[in-house]
């Protein structure tokens, strides 16, 4: 298991304690009494700042030009959970996830928030083992994709913001979003979400987790208001 997980990030350790643990979810340390250091928790706090201070890296020397208000703006997508765990995904690390029964039978494997915790514990994992040049060249190459994403297609990313400071312009009211539609099955839902302000529904948008679905609504939002002289 854990030579195919290397295979997967370049990188090779003896550390497979620490591997261990960066794979396996609070529920099992919970169910068995067993030390919170044996779950991803704790490296998964590492493996965030490990990850911030790498894409830090790579947004400041790729982008000389660009002010630290864009650059943390960008970063902030980048490292979101929706991001890491589309990631997590694409790399298959789901498949390698050590769940409880419980977790496992509602759903865990799948579940956003766990796959994004644990490609930051692994991050974690890796640093401590003395890892952290291979860690930079395995994000430079997996990230740079997402960054080129995120810098073409800003107004998306950045509509809920922009939508709330056309309403604070108005009145200081801020959009309500509400969820009007769940389907899909429990480990891969579908949010349908319409952004309203003053009772009228300024747009809706679709997504994998309530944030993206938010933000699609805010874009749509913005498009219908002219916030945007163009789509993205």
């Amino acid at each position: 298991m854990y030579n195919e997980l290397f295979k997967i990030f370049g990188i090779e350790t003896e550390r497979v304690d620490l591997i261990k643990a960066a794979l396996t979810h609070p529920s099992c340390t919970n169910d068995e009494s067993i030390p919170c250091q044996e779950n991803y928790e704790r490296l998964e706090f590492l493996g965030d700042a490990v990850l911030k201070l790498v894409v830090s890296s790579i947004l400041y020397n790729t982008y000389p030009d660009m002010d630290e208000g864009r650059l943390s703006k960008i970063r902030s997508f980048v490292v979101a959970d929706s991001t890491l765990a589309k990631l997590s995904f694409s790399l298959g690390l789901d498949k390698f996830l050590i769940l409880s029964k419980s977790e496992e039978k509602c759903g865990g494997r799948k579940r956003i928030s766990n796959n994004a915790c644990v490609f930051e514990a692994l991050l974690g994992a890796f640093y401590l083992a003395g890892k952290l040049d291979e860690i930079k060249v395995f994000l430079n190459n997996i990230l740079l994709p997402e960054i080129d994403d995120v810098i073409n297609h800003l107004d998306r990313y950045n509509a809920k913001e922009a939508l709330q400071e056309y309403t604070q312009a108005k009145d200081k009211t801020l959009p309500e979003y509400n969820i009007v539609n769940i389907s899909g099955p429990p480990h891969k839902p579908c949010f349908e979400v319409e952004v309203v302000y003053h009772g009228e529904c300024l747009g809706t948008g679709t997504g994998s987790s309530k944030k993206e679905a938010q933000q699609n609504a805010a874009f749509d939002a913005c498009n219908k208001l002219g916030l945007y002289s163009r789509t993205n």
